[in-house]
């Protein structure tokens, strides 16, 4: 089969594609045929050797896809070969086959176009559990969504709308700022402007969360755009880390909160992935969610998708299809 391979840590260019032999599923594992590997910024921290994501040299990159099943593995119920399946969270998904562990794999409905499925389980989970646990936001509240055109952001924004939120986006130009209002931003806003629009919407109250991935570069600005009590939801660092941190910052901005939360520790136990994973494709066969392909890559072109990525060069989700 057809893989990406990295055998040292770097830029893009450190991506290639190799031939590797089909990996055979183990007890408790499902043998994929790939449709469709999806790209996250996380792929990106993998390859430059970002602690804790950088794996162990060489490495086939990736964590999420979708596909059918080719093959059952020893003890495992509940699959047969043919089955479609979407997963997230499985090292090595970059290849024309992946050998998914059971309890990772979620069904999908057959209304779900598989691509779609490779598209929204990590960006669409996290806008979830971001929307719904970290802070379930309220009718009315005001929320600030950083990279309003991104992977996260054109879900996590349809899913505070969902809730009755009231949506302040930031985006780095006209045409992403497009993309969000039709994604259902209220006020849409540049990053050095966004303070004054949150400022402005809620006549100098400020807003009630701020949903923050990109991290150095907007952390600032993202803290005193909170109202007395609010919460800073650093889930992401897409500009870089922020540098050391006085919490009496957070006492003195009005008993600030700030959390750093992450994916595998809200769908740690399989009924949560599978209800958070149900939301989703029950929202997407609605109507009620649209998945943003921004765009799809040939496997070989792993290092362009990768440079796209970074550049800021795309919108929405980005796929890998290894046919």
């Amino acid at each position: 089969m057809r893989a990406v391979l990295m055998r040292r840590h770097g830029g893009p260019e450190v991506l290639e594609v190799v031939d590797a032999p089909d990996p055979r599923p183990a007890a408790g594992q499902l043998l994929v045929d790939v449709v469709a590997a999806g790209v996250n910024y996380a792929d990106v921290y993998q390859r430059r050797g970002i602690p804790p994501y950088a794996p162990e040299l060489p490495a086939v990159p990736g964590q999420e896809g979708a596909g059918t099943v080719a093959a059952v593995g020893p003890d495992v119920e509940g699959f047969v070969e043919g089955d479609r399946v979407a997963w997230t969270g499985v090292p090595g998904s970059y290849a024309a086959r992946v050998a998914v562990p059971a309890a990772r794999a979620v069904p999908v409905p057959e209304r779900v176009d598989l691509r779609i499925a490779a598209a929204v389980l990590l960006q669409g989970m996290t806008a979830h559990y971001l929307s719904h646990t970290t802070h379930p936001v309220a009718s009315g509240e005001p929320v600030v969504v950083h990279a309003a055109a991104g992977g996260v952001g054109l879900m996590l924004t349809q899913l505070v709308k969902l809730r009755g939120g009231t949506v302040i986006g930031t985006t780095s130009s006209e045409v992403k700022a497009e993309l969000a209002r039709q994604a259902g931003a209220d006020h849409v806003a540049r990053y050095d402007t966004f303070l004054d629009v949150v400022r402005e919407v809620t006549g100098g109250a400020g807003a009630a969360v701020v949903y923050d991935g990109v991290g150095r570069a907007t952390f600032d600005d993202s803290l005193a755009a909170l109202r007395r009590r609010g919460l800073l939801v650093l889930y992401g660092a897409s500009s870089g880390d922020i540098p050391p941190f006085d919490t009496g910052r957070l006492a003195a901005g009005g008993s600030l909160y700030l959390t750093r939360p992450s994916l595998p520790a809200h769908i740690a136990t399989r009924d949560e992935l599978l209800k958070r994973a149900a939301d989703l494709f029950g929202w997407i066969s609605e109507g009620q969610l649209t998945v943003r392909v921004g765009g799809t890559y040939p496997l070989t072109d792993a290092p362009r998708a990768h440079a796209d990525l970074e550049g800021r060069r795309t919108t929405g989700k980005i796929l890998l299809l290894p046919a």
